[in-house]
């Protein structure tokens, strides 16, 4: 029986993509509640960033060096390259990730997928300011992507200032770090939010920034290398005065440990190939749309792993940020396709001209003389 190779190529490029997205949804968010179960149990927030990105680090040298062996041509790294690379270190590195686990460690891993998904909306407002996205209040399109941007910021404030009654109580023990952390300090539930609020605004700046650094410099090993360098740096170089306390720092063999190496190996082996190969094979739209399935899933697992509870305020924010995301997703997805399908069309009546006269070429000469 004879195998259509069509068929084939289409299962491919329809159900592994989606597969693959879901696993690393599912992977994202266990990590984050390993990491979080690990600083329940005494691994400071610092501490763990910097001991994951060293480690992340150090396995993404070899990677450089053999492509500096195989003599791969790229773009000289100039000053203004290297000061570049410097200042996304600061913001898509270091500043976010301890802004995120900072807020983590006071919240839980839901509260940060549900805030971070505040990412695309915030990029594409400081893309207007500067001036890489344009907006015209007589378009729809640019109304639409800027109520589903207010819609998800609004839902985030929901999410964190307002917990509301209890609907999925959660049997667990009432000496449960989790547990025990927001019974006695319940407006870290309130400034954890924020901390990761404010950690999002950096990571949005980082996505303008890496979008034009990228336009410059091709090389997108060399970026992640570097700017991975410069962030670890600068996380080594605040931690003294971020996590003074050298208890936090103590790295014991179990959770914590398991936390570091597979945050590491995870995040600059598998994440970043596996993600790189679906926004090739689906563009970026639809890698972004499984977003919001991080908050069901970070739901479960804290429910599940860390006793948390269900509250009525958590599920209305989820429920904004989660159809705001989409509305901003869903017009820039209809953007796209009027631009492929405007130059579709602009294929197809080049053709019609060229073959209504087949003695006429396609780009007829302005200057005859250079016929």
């Amino acid at each position: 029986m004879a195998i259509d190779r069509s068929e084939t190529w289409s299962w491919v490029d329809d159900v592994v993509p989606f597969v693959v997205m879901l696993m690393l949804t599912c992977l994202d968010m266990s990590l984050l509640t390993v990491v979080k179960t690990a600083m329940n149990g005494g691994l400071g927030s610092i501490a763990y960033v910097v001991y994951h990105n060293s480690l992340g680090t150090l396995i993404l040298f070899p990677i450089l060096v053999f492509r500096m062996l195989r003599n791969v041509e790229r773009p000289p790294l100039t000053i203004h390259i290297l000061l570049r690379f410097f200042v996304l270190g600061l913001f898509g590195l270091c500043l976010f990730q301890l802004l995120v686990y900072v807020g983590v460690n006071y919240t839980s891993p839901t509260l940060a997928s549900a805030i971070t998904n505040l990412i695309p909306g915030n990029t594409f407002l400081f893309a207007i300011v500067f001036r890489m996205e344009k907006i015209d209040i007589r378009s729809s399109s640019s109304i639409a992507k800027l109520m589903g941007t207010m819609m998800a910021i609004f839902g985030a404030m929901v999410f964190t200032f307002y917990q509301g009654p209890e609907i999925f109580v959660t049997i667990s023990s009432p000496n449960s770090p989790n547990n025990r952390l927001l019974l006695l300090e319940p407006s870290n539930w309130v400034l954890g939010g924020v901390i990761i609020f404010i950690a999002t605004i950096f990571r949005s700046i980082w996505n303008v920034l890496q979008s034009a650094t990228a336009r410059g410099y091709p090389d997108q090993n060399t970026i992640v290398f570097f700017y991975c360098l410069f962030g670890t740096i600068q996380c080594i170089a605040l931690s003294p005065f971020l996590e003074p306390n050298p208890s936090a720092w103590a790295l014991q063999p179990g959770v914590g440990m398991n936390a570091v190496v597979l945050g590491a190996i995870y995040s600059t082996a598998f994440h970043s190939n596996a993600q790189t190969w679906c926004l090739k094979k689906k563009g970026p739209v639809y890698v972004a749309m499984f977003s919001p399935l991080s908050i069901v899933i970070g739901v479960i697992l804290g429910v599940t792993f860390l006793g948390d509870s269900l509250h009525l305020g958590s599920a209305i924010g989820t429920a904004l940020i989660t159809v705001g995301f989409y509305i901003v997703m869903w017009r820039q997805a209809k953007e796209k396709n009027m631009l492929v399908a405007m130059i579709d069309e602009d294929i197809v009546v080049a053709n019609e001209l060229g073959s209504s006269d087949q003695n006429t070429p396609l780009l007829s000469c302005i200057n005859e003389s250079k016929c």
